[in-house]
């Protein structure tokens, strides 16, 4: 066995759905099947990983509901409030791909603790916020820091088999879009307690020290022992696991004896080095691939921007009962993630024409809503929806790291999240001026988006075909970064 090859995690003999395990290197690229305790420890990981997914959603849940009526108790005008709720959006478009890229060099462990302790310090400020200068000072670490699921999907794209990523980042996000339905809950009740809002960014706080302390006692040394008990030699360079972690996925040769034939370099030199890397590659390799992610991301946007106010002016339909279809429609697309398994054997591992398809459906239902006549089709588009901008979400996100390749895992998640920020910062604009027009403005324009980025699958196929979505094109450049 060659020591410079690939592994990760792949099922235990049998189907892409069972319980993944380390994978070995095969010269003939076969992926090698392993039995015993090996599957358990990476079972273990997976699991606390899918845990910290959750607690990091249900934390966050709990507040985000409640920051635009407590910035209203503080005195802050309409005006401020709006200023204050975009610092976050901004300050994440900015610092995303910085925060990848660095834990990029940095390891995984280390950068996702840092990332969960200042997020927690904002959460603590926020719970004492008496003004509205601490309230907006709150925001600041969480806008800059707050990449815990960014990180955990770069560290899982790290560990699995390139056929098995979608399922496993499915299941991630299955885990984390559960806190986010029940976080709601609990801050509601909460809320109506005396101190409500500061009792809950308490919680919130504890919640987010829970997950560090969990990120903290992680089997990361078992992960290790599970390299070495196949014969795989745990790294020495900074990528991806990093120097704290000092085990992780190897990469290709040339990279290996590149880092090892010149002296190390200071972290921030590492980070220049791969954002300009990633910058040269975005503009070239990777253009069309997220801006699909953006136009995609817009549309489902805008769908969302007004579906409240849409289904009582369309159909007479409460604010409380749309709250109930959202969070239906939550549990629906949280039970996406499972059902990766088997739509991926259907589709034989292909991520290119399953984002493709799970795109030209969200493209039709967001026709139908428009044009929907009856509480019953609105109510069947956002259940079906629902599930296909899950599908959609997990599978651009392996099209990117299939197309970006390993070596820079975080900065290419960082950068997707990057362009969703953007489309954040787009989607209320492009909403307030189709709802001049009509109700059924914003999904009728989120429609045509859609078809925009079917377009652009669709030309660029060839590029992204293949198993696991292809790809690869652009990594032997972050390789050599």
């Amino acid at each position: 066995m060659e020591s410079g090859g690939r592994r990760g995690l792949v099922s235990a003999g049998g189907p892409v759905s069972a319980t993944p395990m380390l994978r070995q290197d095969s010269g003939t690229g076969a992926e090698a099947r392993v039995r015993g305790p090996g599957a358990v420890r990476a079972r273990r990981f997976l699991l606390c990983l899918y845990l910290v997914g959750f607690l990091d959603l249900f934390g966050v849940s709990m507040v985000i509901p409640l920051l635009s009526l407590h910035v209203k108790s503080l005195g802050a005008s309409p005006t401020v409030a709006g200023i204050v709720g975009s610092s976050y959006g901004i300050l994440q478009l900015f610092s995303s791909t910085l925060v990848g890229c660095w834990s990029d060099v940095v390891g995984r462990r280390s950068s996702l603790l840092v990332c969960i302790l200042f997020s927690a310090l904002g959460y603590l400020i926020l719970g004492a916020s008496t003004n509205v200068f601490l309230f907006a000072l709150a925001r600041v670490p969480v806008g800059i820091f707050k990449h815990t699921l960014s990180i955990s999907r770069a560290l899982l794209s790290d560990l699995v088999a390139e056929k098995e990523r979608p399922l496993v980042i499915g299941q991630f996000n299955a885990a984390s879009s559960v806190g986010f339905i029940l976080g709601p809950m609990v801050g509601g009740y909460l809320t109506e307690l005396d101190g409500g809002f500061y009792l809950t960014a308490f919680i919130c706080f504890s919640v987010f020290i829970l997950n560090a302390g969990l990120v903290w006692l992680f089997p990361w040394c078992e992960a290790k022992l599970s390299s070495a008990e196949k014969g795989l030699p745990a790294r020495e360079d900074s990528a991806p696991w990093g120097r704290t972690d000092g085990h992780g996925q190897a990469t290709a040769t040339p990279r290996r004896s590149t880092a090892s034939a010149r002296p190390a370099r200071p972290p921030w030199l590492e980070v220049a080095s791969t954002l300009r890397d990633m910058k040269s590659l975005v503009f070239s390799e990777m253009w069309d691939i997220f801006a699909v992610r953006l136009l995609m991301a817009v549309a489902v946007m805008l769908y969302y921007s007004n579906f409240v106010l849409a289904l009582e002016e369309r159909f007479g339909v409460r604010p409380r009962a749309a709250g109930y279809l959202i969070s239906y429609s939550g549990a629906l697309g949280a039970l996406a993630g499972p059902a990766l398994g088997p739509l991926l054997r259907l589709y034989g591992h292909d991520g290119r024409a399953i984002l493709l398809h799970s795109s030209a459906l969200t493209c039709l239902l967001l026709v139908l809503h428009a044009a929907a006549r009856s509480v019953a089709v609105a109510v069947l588009c956002s259940s079906l929806l629902a599930v296909s901008t899950a599908v959609g979400r997990t599978c651009i996100t392996d099209l990117q790291l299939a197309a970006g390749g390993a070596r820079a895992s975080g900065a290419v998640i960082g950068v997707g999240q990057s362009v969703t920020a953007v489309g954040r910062i787009i989607a209320p604009l492009l909403s307030g001026l189709a709802q001049e027009v009509s109700p059924c403005g914003p999904p009728s324009l989120g429609a045509a988006l859609a078809l925009v980025a079917i377009f652009l699958m669709s030309l660029n196929r060839a590029r992204y075909g293949g198993d696991g979505g292809g790809g690869g094109g652009g990594s032997d450049k972050l390789k050599r970064a």
